[in-house]
């Protein structure tokens, strides 16, 4: 007996199947995402973090950046330098501290072994080519910040000239600790200032996460222009939920991309939010499309 199927059934049933389809291709084939891509400006140096991708292996995710017009991948530990190096990529931003995101420079019982840590990579980093290492504070665990601050400054004064004598640059990532981070130290632009100055190197600077940022303190542009000269690094995100950098969210990437630009910054951002399209290659695309300004 022959059934007729509503025809709002029929049109979700195709939909559907087409995001899954698509999903599959951007996976078993995401260079394919890239085949179109206009010329970029390149004012702005992009880069994207790959742990956002994790459907995705290196090799075919190198491949698809390469092909979007990128020339770098971000928080890529040092086995991966020679996948990158295959594909002739550079890796903006350096990862693989021991303690994470928890266990930082705030506490100096850790400070021997990131000491020993940065001894060791820091050589390499600078024979691959790559100019960043990222390091955190710690959680405050019940420590105030102002002893906390003192704790890293002498851990970093400690690593700080491992970096010069390499020439590589110690960036701690400012995050929020509202969401995501819960009693991370290093959660408000001005503490990080703070450390900064009490380091007193270029070889330490700050990672200002855009979407960190909005999260804890707002005010984002006026921040950049205000504290510029304390970032090497930024990261994109999507404000609620780290999601698409586009019309969904409450940040405009666009007036952010140009006032970074304004500061006559050279350095990289890194595209770092969630893709929630069924393409996340695609996704990727347009995201590097919107702050190529």
């Amino acid at each position: 007996m022959n059934q007729s199927i509503p025809r709002r059934t029929a049109i979700k049933s195709l939909a559907t199947g087409a995001a899954a389809v698509a999903a599959t291709q951007a996976i078993t084939s995401p260079a394919s995402a890239a085949h179109h891509s206009s010329k970029l400006k390149e004012n702005i140096n992009q880069s994207v973090c790959k742990w956002c991708y994790k459907g995705i292996e290196l090799d075919p995710f190198c491949e698809a950046v390469k092909g979007m017009g990128l020339n770098a991948v971000d928080l890529i530990a040092i086995e991966d330098f020679p996948t990158l190096q295959k594909h002739g990529l550079s890796c903006s931003l350096v990862t693989g501290v021991p303690g994470g995101i928890k266990k930082g420079l705030n506490r100096e019982e850790n400070h021997e072994t990131l000491i020993a840590w940065f001894e060791e990579v820091c050589p390499q980093i600078s024979a691959a080519g790559y100019k960043q290492v990222v390091c955190f504070s710690g959680n405050r665990d019940g420590m105030s910040d102002i002893q906390g601050l003192a704790n890293c400054a002498k851990g970093l004064n400690q690593i700080v000239p491992i970096a010069e004598k390499h020439g590589v640059t110690v960036v701690m990532e400012l995050l929020n600790s509202k969401v995501n981070h819960a009693d991370y130290m290093a959660d408000l632009s001005n503490w990080g200032v703070a450390l900064c100055d009490t380091v007193g190197s270029d070889a330490f600077k700050l990672l200002y996460d855009i979407y960190h940022m909005q999260i804890m303190e707002g005010d984002v542009i006026a921040t950049i222009r205000k504290n510029h000269e304390y970032y090497s690094h930024y990261h994109t995100g999507g404000v609620p939920g780290r999601a698409e950098i586009d019309t969904t969210q409450e940040l405009y990437y666009p007036a952010i991309m140009e006032a970074i630009l304004e500061t006559g910054f050279d350095g990289y951002v890194a595209q770092e939010f969630i893709p929630a399209g069924p393409n996340p290659m695609a996704s990727l695309e347009a995201a590097v499309h919107i702050c190529d300004v």
